[in-house]
Order: C-alpha cells, then sequence, then structure tokens
C-alpha cells in the first residue's frame, strides 16, 4: 500500500516511530564501535601483555555489547507497536467498510478474498511496517558506517568493496523483478484454496449425502499443489539467490585476507586492523543482504497492499441522501413506478423491466414466477440491498432513497431464502431482529412464528444453544426462527422471501393465521411456489422475465391469466402424481 495511503494508519503512532530507528540508531553505533577496539586490544594491548589494559577495553566491548542490545531491544518494542496498533486499526477499517458494502459492491469479491484480505493479506502489512523500522534504518547506516570506518582504516584494501557491491546489487535486482509477480500469483491462488476450503465446509453434508469426497479431494489437491508450486518457485529463487550472495560475501573476505596479508608483510597495516575491516565488510554485505531479504518482504506486502486498497477504494454505491428522512414508516404502504434493474456485469441484461405496481398498507401481497424471474432481486430492491437504475419505489410516499438507510431497514423486515441464523442461543438470534427486545416480546415473536412448541422441547428453552448457521435444527424449524426474527421488531413491512418452503402444510397454514392477525398493523409481501400458500393472499403478483405480466385475486387471475392457470395445472398434477 502507498505509505502516503497507510500513513493515515501510522501517524497516531508517530513517537514510537521516532523511537524505533533511534533504538536502532543506537545499536548499529555500538556495534560499529566495537570491530575498533578489538583491533586496539590485538595490536596493542596484547603484545604489550598489559592484561590491566586488556581487562578494561574488554569491559568495554561487554558496556557496549549491552547499550546495542537495550537498543535492539528498544527498536523491536517500538516498531512492534506502531506494526501490530496500525494493523489492527487498518483491519478495523476495512471490516467496517465491507460493512458498507451493497450487494453490487460485495458481487465484485468472493467471501473466501474478503477473508484473506482481512488476515494474511494485512499481517503482510504489519510485517512490513515492523521490518521497515528495523531493517531500513539498520541497513543504510551499517552500510554507510561499515564503509567510512573501512576507508579510515586502509583506502586501498577498501577498493576491494567497488567489485562487491555492484555484484550484490545485481542480485537484488534480480530477487525484486522475480519475486513480486511470483508472490503477487500465490496470494491469488491461496484466495482460490480458501474459497474451495469454505465451500467444502459449509456444504460437508451434502458433499457426504451425494458422497462426494473424493472429488473434493482431488479438487483441494490440485489447489493446493498450484500454491505449492508457485510458492515453491518463489522460494526457490531465494534459495537460489542466498547462495550466490554468500559466495560473494566470502570471496571479498578472501580477497580482503589476500591483499591484507600482503600489506600485514609490508607493514603497512595491522592485523587487529584486518580482522577489523574483515567485521566491518562483513556489516556492509550483511546490510545489503539485510536489503534484498526487506525487497523481497516488499514484494510480497506490495502484492497484499493492492489487494487490500482494492478493497478500501471500493466505492460504496449505495449511501445515504444528504439531508434523509429519518422517521420509520408506520403505514407499510408500498409503490413500485417503471422500476428496471441490471447488475452490474458488464452483460446489461435487464433484470426487472419497467415493473409497476402498488400494495395498501396492511395487504397481504404474493409474489410468484418461475426461478430466474427477477423475484429476490425485485424484494432486494426495497430496503435498498441494490438501487434501482430508473423508475422509483416508493414506502408510505417516500421515495426509498430519501430514508436513512437505517430507518429504511429498520422500518422493513426481510426473511431471506437461506434462513441463516448465528452461533448461539435461540433467544440471542430472536434478538438480532432488535437487540432491546425484552423476553415478552421474544416469546410473543416465537409463538406467532410457531415456533414456541419445538423451542419448549428443548431441555433449555429459549437458552438452547444454536450451531453454526443453526445446524443443528431442520429446515422448517430455522425458518420459523428466522420469521420470528423477522416479526420481534414488528415492522410496517414484512418480507417472506420463499420462507415457508421448508414447512408442512399444517404448519404454513397457523403461521397464515397468525400474520392475519396483525392486519392492518403489517404489509405482507411474500414470495411462494406453492399455490396453497398464496391463494389466500389479497393480491398475487405474476412475475415473467422481469416483467409484472398479471396481478390479481387467485379467482381473478383463474379467470383471466393462461401462464396462472398452467401453474395451477401443473402442481395438481404434481399433487396428483405424488398422491
Amino acid at each position: 500500500m502507498p505509505m502516503r495511503k497507510y500513513w493515515q494508519y501510522l501517524k497516531p503512532y508517530w513517537l514510537f516511530i521516532l523511537l524505533a530507528p533511534l533504538s536502532m540508531a543506537l545499536e548499529v553505533a555500538m556495534d560499529l564501535w566495537q570491530p575498533n577496539i578489538m583491533s586496539v586490544i590485538i595490536d596493542q594491548a596484547i603484545p604489550t601483555g598489559d592484561i590491566h589494559y586488556i581487562i578494561q577495553l574488554s569491559l568495554k566491548m561487554i558496556g557496549i555489547a549491552l547499550i546495542g542490545m537495550i537498543g535492539g531491544f528498544g527498536c523491536i518494542f517500538f516498531s512492534s507497536i506502531v506494526g501490530q496498533r496500525s494493523g489492527a486499526k487498518l483491519r478495523d477499517d476495512l471490516f467496517r467498510h465491507i460493512q458498507d458494502f451493497s450487494f453490487s459492491n460485495l458481487d465484485h469479491y468472493s467471501s473466501s478474498s474478503l477473508v484473506v484480505r482481512l488476515t494474511n493479506d494485512i499481517n503482510q502489512l504489519q510485517q512490513m511496517v515492523m521490518m521497515m523500522l528495523r531493517m531500513l534504518i539498520r541497513a543504510p547506516l551499517l552500510f554507510i558506517g561499515g564503509i567510512i570506518m573501512t576507508v579510515s582504516i586502509n583506502a586501498k584494501l577498501a577498493l576491494i568493496l567497488l567489485v562487491t557491491i555492484p555484484l550484490l546489487t545485481l542480485v537484488l535486482i534480480i530477487i525484486i523483478k522475480k519475486g513480486f509477480p511470483l508472490f503477487s500469483l500465490a496470494q491469488k491462488k491461496l484466495d482460490r484454496l480458501n474459497s474451495i476450503i469454505q465451500e467444502n465446509l459449509s456444504a460437508i453434508r451434502v458433499v457426504k449425502s451425494f458422497v462426494r469426497e473424493k472429488q473434493q479431494i482431488e479438487r483441494f489437491q490440485q489447489s493446493n499443489q498450484s500454491l505449492f508450486e508457485t510458492n515453491y518457485k518463489a522460494f526457490q529463487m531465494m534459495v537460489l539467490t542466498m547462495p550466490l550472495i554468500m559466495l560473494i560475501m566470502n570471496l571479498s573476505t578472501i580477497a580482503l585476507l589476500w591483499f591484507g596479508g600482503k600489506s600485514i608483510l609490508k607493514g603497512s597495516i595491522q592485523v587487529g586492523q584486518i580482522m577489523a575491516m574483515i567485521q566491518y565488510f562483513n556489516y556492509i554485505l550483511f546490510a545489503l543482504f539485510m536489503v534484498a531479504f526487506f525487497m523481497i518482504m516488499i514484494s510480497r506486502a506490495k502484492a497484499s497492499s493492492n489487494r487490500v486498497l482494492e478493497v478500501l477504494n471500493e466505492k460504496v454505491d449505495i449511501y445515504n441522501p444528504s439531508n434523509p428522512v429519518t422517521e420509520r414508516s408506520k403505514k407499510g404502504k408500498l409503490q413500485f413506478q417503471d422500476v428496471s434493474f441490471s447488475f452490474d456485469d458488464g452483460s446489461n441484461v435487464s433484470v426487472l423491466s419497467n415493473v409497476s405496481f402498488s400494495i395498501e398498507p396492511g395487504e397481504v401481497v404474493a409474489l410468484m414466477g418461475a426461478t430466474g424471474s427477477g423475484k429476490t432481486t425485485l424484494v432486494s430492491l426495497i430496503p435498498r440491498l441494490y438501487d434501482i437504475q430508473k423508475g422509483k419505489i416508493e414506502l408510505d410516499g417516500v421515495d426509498v432513497r430519501q430514508y436513512d438507510l437505517t430507518i429504511l431497514r429498520q422500518s422493513i423486515s426481510l426473511v431471506t431464502q437461506d434462513s441463516i441464523l448465528f452461533s448461539g442461543t435461540i433467544r440471542e438470534n430472536i434478538r438480532w431482529g432488535l437487540p432491546e427486545a425484552t423476553d415478552e416480546e421474544v416469546e410473543w415473536a416465537c409463538k406467532m412464528a410457531q415456533a414456541s412448541d419445538f423451542i419448549n422441547h428443548f431441555p433449555d428453552g429459549f437458552d438452547t444453544i444454536i450451531g453454526q448457521k443453526g445446524i443443528n435444527l431442520s429446515g422448517g424449524q430455522r425458518q420459523r426462527l428466522c420469521i420470528a426474527r423477522a416479526l420481534v421488531r414488528k415492522p410496517s413491512l414484512l418480507i417472506l422471501d420463499d420462507s415457508l418452503s421448508a414447512m408442512d402444510t399444517g404448519t404454513e397454514a397457523r403461521i397464515w393465521q397468525a400474520l392475519k392477525s396483525l392486519q392492518p398493523r403489517m404489509t405482507i409481501l411474500m414470495i411462494a411456489q406453492r399455490i396453497s400458500t398464496i391463494k389466500e393472499a389479497d393480491k398475487i403478483l405474476l412475475l415473467d422475465e422481469g416483467t409484472i405480466v398479471s396481478q390479481g385475486t387467485h379467482e381473478n387471475l383463474i379467470q383471466s391469466s393462461p401462464l396462472y392457470r398452467d401453474i395451477i395445472q401443473s402442481q395438481d398434477s404434481i399433487g396428483i402424481q405424488h398422491g
């Protein structure tokens, strides 16, 4: 991520950002001082046999090492604070941003990809920040300080560096050029692997019931192998370059010993100074080695950063108007006026075309149509999960785009096809609809949804723990709890998206009677497939290929709609066959 974008997350920790390099500078200064003292011990103290002087210099070296260690620990401590806290704030902001996404925004990313960006990718950025505050300070200081100290000892021998530094720089360029594409590709393949894992685990019962374990294992192995091969290539490059780097460093040490040995024989340099120069050479070359490692980190972090930045820069396309209506809908009157919609997928295929209808307060209206006719899309437009491209949707005479989003969605309860529940107790799941709901309100909602009987059969009643996605409940039980969750907030408009499909006819009939008792306080718009479910509705809307082709009561449509008669006939024939 460009530092200017990331700076807003680093800025609050400016003091630690300052203290980390200062601590590292202290450690480097101590490291650069030690070889100089060592050369004095070898060239001056040992030849004279002055034990007191040797002990004094040795204690000085120990003190310097301790001071350097304090500086090193300080740098690790301060850089860790910056990396961890800024990463946590970034992760929090990214998650909040995703929560603001509309359905069309979410259509651009798979859930597994978002999980990887929130976890692995941000971890890479945290590591980059911490390493930057350590290596990016230590490497230049060691490199520059090492050169200065080397030249101060013997400028001629320091010329060896004119050969080794360009060679190491060339290796760095190769690492940067080859590394980034591989690490970027590895992140994409990690997305794919996570997607397969998530899909398999969420549908593990379907996999087992169809005996598809072998195929799923093969699918996983293919993706896992592909990720392994990409990572292997990336790290193979590192493995191959490391010996090359070490070879260059060792050759420079050999050259220094060769030419330094000749200088010792000539008397132009001493043994201690040669040993100090070897140490400074190692510092200089190790600094370049750190730069190579840091560049690898940068290439990985850059790939992660682009992916995080992509989500952060995703423009939320549904937002509050400048002067929103902040009063909840009370009547539940709904009107569609020439509404058209198409998904933002580049196909330009119209899902809904010039849809117009009205629902009066307290009416029960059924929406019916073939699979893919646009029913779920239509009801998703009302709470602005998607936004229309043309026309107008009004709730109580107000364009839904003029409502405050929170107020609009609090006025509407939508029960989706999937019957999603969350880990926790039954009571906690019902209170998702209204967090401040009393126990009496929770029990009332469950009674209306015909859920009280099976809840009371559980030993813990409303405190029964529900497994992930309600896995320990039947499909009909999950649907009833989702209806109760929707009812507890007492919305003006209740939308049921094929939410009675898993129930027996007796339970369905009792729910209908309960819902009708809420008239005229609640308007109900429901999607259903069974004629038996909708024939008592005040109005039936027949949707075909994104257009309302007929509307009226059950009796009216029998007389006026050939399509409706075909649906009745097909369901009757299926019923006869089953009978």
